[in-house]
């Protein structure tokens, strides 16, 4: 790959963030030459983005530290079809209220790591909804439909993996490609906009976009994806055992958010700061070169940088505080608000709850049967005391002169159990 002149291909290739582009020579000629204007799409499938999106409003936010325009896509329309890229079974059809509601709760994700404004590279957020939801149907296929190839689409991984592994394509996903390079062509029209992004996955959807605008417009545009992330352990990057990694304080809270980060592989530790924190580069060089006991400094500083971004400086602070009383001052006063809090009735506890079901109703474990496996395998704990007996019993007497207790599914999962008295 020739050496980048413009600074936000230099910085993306040197982060990590570049995996397949159209015509980068172009580009970058482009990006060192002028304002450009760059847009991602983000479907409305729940009511947060999770850290498997983190990447790409990342490349949002070095675009516009780079001097230039992003423009965040919302898939109002979009969503009601659903994308089939990397997926083994259709989408959820969301009704339209539904869609509305997650739309609403994701613009906030947005206002955290942009700029929005009316600025020359303030970043501005727009719904496909505004166009595609009053498409008439035979327009659209006349005017745009005989410019795909029903051959060449089957060979984009999108479909094609799907079709590999047996399982079925219905026509109304096979749609979300044509509606995707529809976007662009729509984007380019309004906003001027020459550069769509995305994950590796949406490489088919990208360069159709590309073709649709150069066949109807004759002017150039440009597609740029980036790897898809996993971890050093080859998990998809966001999903864990316990759930999803939610931007959103109300679906995970920022102590856990934080965890996430600090539980980061020692392998993937340079990885993650280059690509999910403005650290710069030298920085981050020095970080990645520590061993041993010193790399666990270099995992706090990325929980502490990504948590700051996405939740703010007290939840920094916060989640700093109680990992300090949790695993360093057991007796220390535990921020409650930074870990998740379960309250319990006194009525439960007057003849005695037995100790799987407190892990079960504390979200540790998602049945009696894991939380007895648990107890089995000598990971839960109560107050840091192993409990050692699937038979034993919690009482009132057990919280003494405090209200909570601490419950510890292993190293790494805690929550409170606090007494709600009558």
């Amino acid at each position: 790959m020739k050496p980048f002149f413009s600074e936000f291909l230099k910085e993306s290739h040197a982060r990590g963030f570049i995996h397949q582009g159209t015509d980068l020579e172009g580009l970058d000629q482009l990006l060192n030459s002028q304002i450009v204007v760059a847009y991602l799409g983000f479907d409305a499938t729940a009511k947060s983005l999770h850290v498997g999106n983190l990447v790409q409003i990342m490349r949002l936010r070095l675009l516009q530290r780079s001097g230039h325009k992003p423009i965040v896509l919302m898939g109002g329309g979009t969503t009601r079809i659903g994308d089939p890229s990397g997926k083994d079974e259709m989408r959820q059809v969301l009704d339209e209220a539904k869609i509305s509601e997650n739309l609403e709760s994701i613009k906030k994700i947005f206002a955290k790591y942009l700029t929005f404004g009316d600025g020359a590279t303030d970043a501005i957020m727009v719904n496909n909804a505004d166009w595609l939801n009053d498409l008439n149907y035979l327009d659209f296929l006349r005017d745009y439909g005989r410019h795909f190839s029903i051959n060449r689409m089957l060979t984009f991984d999108s479909v094609r993996q799907r079709l590999e592994r047996e399982q079925s394509l219905s026509f109304l996903e096979f749609n979300y490609m044509i509606l995707q390079a529809f976007d662009f062509l729509e984007l380019h029209r309004r906003y001027g906009i020459k550069l769509q992004m995305g994950g590796a996955d949406q490489w088919g959807n990208i360069i159709s976009g590309v073709d649709l605008i150069r066949r109807l417009t004759q002017q150039e545009a440009f597609g740029l994806t980036s790897p898809l992330i996993t971890t050093a352990s080859g998990a998809k990057m966001g999903k864990t055992a316990q759930g999803a990694i939610w931007l959103e304080k109300n679906l995970l809270s920022p102590y856990d958010f934080w965890q996430y980060w600090r539980n980061t592989a020692d392998r993937d530790v340079g990885r993650f700061l280059r690509l999910f924190t403005d650290l710069p580069l030298t920085e981050i060089e020095r970080l990645e070169k520590l061993k041993d006991a010193e790399i666990n400094e270099a995992k706090k500083i990325l929980a502490d940088e990504a948590t700051r971004l996405c939740h703010g400086e007290n939840a920094v602070l916060e989640a700093r505080k109680t990992a300090e009383n949790l695993f360093e001052y057991p007796e220390g006063n535990i921020l409650e608000s930074a870990i998740p809090t379960v309250f319990i009735g006194e009525s439960l506890l007057s003849q005695g709850l037995p100790v799987y079901e407190v892990f079960r109703l504390g979200g540790l474990a998602e049945s009696n049967g894991e939380a007895r496996r648990l107890i089995r395998g000598g990971g839960a704990r109560i107050d840091d005391q192993s409990i050692t007996s699937e038979s034993l019993s919690l009482n009132l007497s057990d919280f003494k002169d405090k209200d909570y207790l601490k419950l510890s599914a292993g190293k790494k999962r805690h929550a409170l159990l606090k007494l709600q008295k009558a």
